[in-house]
């Protein structure tokens, strides 16, 4: 676990989310992490007077994360940043680029994933 980290659930992702802008912290950007167990654990950084703090989501296998660019709109490209690169789903993107944002139209397989091939890319 990292300094100043928060577990989060799909049900409160959001709403803790809500709660770091309304406290006045800016949204810096999203990391993952894929997991032994086959999950991803997101992270969501986020900066304050030049104090980060971090929320931790668990995603499971093959489900969507909530988006949270309805809270922060720059979330937006981050969450498309790791749906091209690690292959992750999410649920609500204010601005969806289906897999297209840094991948071009060509690209079959996710980048930073072994053997996981883009389904659902539309040209």
């Amino acid at each position: 676990m990292i300094p100043n980290e928060h577990p989060v659930t799909a049900e409160s992702l959001v709403s803790e989310v809500m709660r770091k802008k309304n406290e006045g912290y800016r949204f810096v950007t999203m990391s993952s992490v894929g997991l032994e167990d086959g999950t991803t654990d997101i992270l969501y950084h986020f900066d304050k007077d030049l104090e980060l703090a971090h929320l931790r989501f668990n995603l499971p296998t093959g489900e969507k994360a909530p988006s949270v660019s309805g809270v922060y709109f720059a979330a937006l490209l981050a969450e498309n940043e790791l749906r091209d690169l690690a292959g992750l789903e999410f649920e609500g993107l204010v601005l969806d680029y289906n897999g297209t944002l840094y991948l071009d139209p060509s690209v079959e397989t996710v980048p930073l994933v072994n053997n996981v091939k883009i389904v659902d890319k539309k040209a």
